[in-house]
């Protein structure tokens, strides 16, 4: 959710607030839809978000969100978003912040462990019988013993 202050997720226990002051704007001219006024407004939204001087984002959850997002980051780390959707440059804004509201709720996300599974008997003991029948089945291809 983008509020005045920041944007702030949560993932139903912990709560992470971006601070506004975090977030570096510029608004550029859009190529986007428009007709003649496009020529002349700057409604495409560019958002920065330096990832590793944010104080709002916990250790962990940095550390997911620059290995996830490592392809969009910049060589320092800041992570550009833009949009540029909209003819109206508070609604291009609005996307941004969503768009960087999704990345968060997904580094906020752990990743489960994957925990190793013991081959069922079942699935070793088919695998042999198969084995043999295939073997069996070779065998018999042979000339016969004389």
């Amino acid at each position: 959710m983008a509020t005045s202050r920041g944007i702030r997720v949560t993932d139903g226990r912990r709560v992470v607030v971006v601070p506004a002051d975090a977030l570096e704007w510029q608004f550029v001219r859009s190529s986007g839809p428009g007709g003649q006024h496009v020529n002349r407004t700057s409604s495409k939204a560019v958002v920065r978000f330096d990832v590793g001087r944010c104080v709002g984002l916990p250790e962990d959850v940095r550390q997911r969100f620059l290995a996830r997002e490592r392809s969009r980051l910049t060589q320092e780390g800041v992570l550009v978003i833009t949009s540029q959707r909209h003819r109206e440059q508070p609604r291009n804004a609005a996307d941004c912040l969503a768009k960087l509201s999704a990345i968060l709720e997904r580094a906020l996300v752990r990743p489960t462990p994957r925990r190793r599974t013991k081959t069922p008997r079942s699935a070793v003991r088919d695998r042999l019988d198969e084995k043999k029948r295939r073997s069996k089945t070779k065998r018999l291809r042979g000339r016969p013993d004389e």
